[in-house]
């Protein structure tokens, strides 16, 4: 299943967005210009349709209320929507899907968070809209939502597995080298890659080894005297860690856990698993943190092979990017894949290349050249003069 569309509401830095979405979509956008509030859509959404401790209000909670939420450039209509479009492409039957969710706060009361309108479409059919009678009966089922609630959701299943497969990825190496000292206390879904190791073995031994066997081949290629990686228990603590051979002058190399590596070889290591790992959405943020440009030159490509390559699937995944390279945006073929974050005084706005830029990339410029430098601020030269 993929996304083909998103239209949102007040959502944090945006008044309105309505853009179109393929298998891959690269956000760029100046700093604080609303780039990862973007992905924290498909975020909310997936703690909303998770059946073990979501929902709408621990969503909202987690985002610290409703008021975080709401963009602060809202005006006569203060309440947040956000809407989907997906297709569902099948040999038999190809599906399209459309999901909305808009929310408000109660007027009295607890001001909880509210529905105030929730409906699926399936092929241009509705399935439920809300709010519906019995919702007007009883106002407290206003404060869930069909998407997670298993007995209400079994006509639009599809969407609350889509939406709930859903992953961020953000890995932060200094979490894995100094877990020891961090502590166990993991936020959940591990959006920095704090939980690396145990999710690595907790996945079947046969799948684990083909899939670090793919990471060992990349990591030769990639960082100067690997030579070999392997995945072992400590046989005191019981821990599970991640270690490589280096070649140097003895014959056998010399062997060094996480803890030891660069934080650029535990971000790709980190995202070469994520890749692996799972068919729903995939969130990456500024994949090319710590990397060399050598190797952010080739992320699109890499993703693209690995995805493609997994059991042939008719769609592969969907992958979201959000980045500040320009090395990896030189490297996009497709310049229709780029979304431009534009800040303004009345929020941000999305949108894609428009004519003249894709002329411009149709004549030989690459995304880099034409997009990149629209996300400059306008007094950034000013910067320098910082006393």
């Amino acid at each position: 299943m993929l996304l083909t569309r998103i239209k949102l509401k007040n959502w944090r830095n945006f008044r309105e967005v309505d853009v179109p979405l393929g298998p891959r979509a690269y956000l760029i956008g100046a700093n604080a210009s609303g780039k990862s509030n973007l992905l924290d859509v498909f975020r909310f959404l997936r703690t909303v349709a998770q059946l073990d401790g979501g929902g709408l209000q621990k969503a909202i909670k987690e985002r610290g209320g409703l008021g975080k939420v709401r963009s602060l450039h809202a005006r006569q209509d203060p309440g947040v929507r956000i809407e989907v479009e997906l297709t569902d492409s099948t040999p038999t039957e190809p599906t399209t899907w459309r999901y909305v969710l808009a929310i408000k706060s109660e007027s009295t009361g607890q001001h909880r968070a509210l529905v105030s309108h929730e409906s699926v479409e399936r092929n241009g059919v509705e399935v439920f809209t809300r709010p519906d009678p019995s919702d007007r009966a009883d106002p407290d089922r206003l404060t869930q939502t069909h998407l997670e609630q298993i007995n209400n959701n079994a006509a639009f299943r599809p969407l609350v597995e889509f939406f709930s497969e859903t992953t961020y990825l953000h890995l932060v190496p200094q979490l894995l080298k100094f877990s020891g000292e961090i502590g166990s206390r993991m936020l959940e879904n591990d959006p920095f890659g704090q939980g690396l190791m145990q999710r690595i073995a907790k996945t079947p031994s046969k799948t684990r080894d083909a899939r670090l066997r793919r990471i060992s081949g990349a990591l030769a290629k990639a960082v100067p005297l690997f030579s070999e990686l392997k995945f072992e228990q400590d046989a005191v603590t019981g821990l599970w860690h991640l270690a490589a051979n280096f070649s140097h002058w003895r014959g056998h190399g010399a062997w060094q856990k996480e803890d030891q590596f660069s934080d650029g070889t535990l971000r790709l290591i980190g995202l070469l698993w994520a890749l692996q790992e799972g068919d729903g959405l995939l969130l990456l943020e500024e994949p090319e943190l710590s990397l060399n440009d050598g190797i952010v030159a080739h992320i699109p490509l890499m993703i693209d092979r690995i995805l493609r390559d997994r059991k042939k699937r008719l769609s592969a995944r969907q992958v979201l990017i959000s980045t500040h390279s320009e090395v990896l945006l030189t490297e996009i073929a497709d310049g229709q894949t780029v979304l431009l974050i534009e800040p303004g005084v009345n929020g941000s706005t999305i949108r894609v290349p428009d004519s003249d830029e894709l002329t411009a990339m149709a004549h030989g410029l690459n995304p880099a050249e034409v997009m990149l430098p629209k996300t400059r601020p306008q007094a950034l030269e000013q910067l320098g003069l910082f006393a």
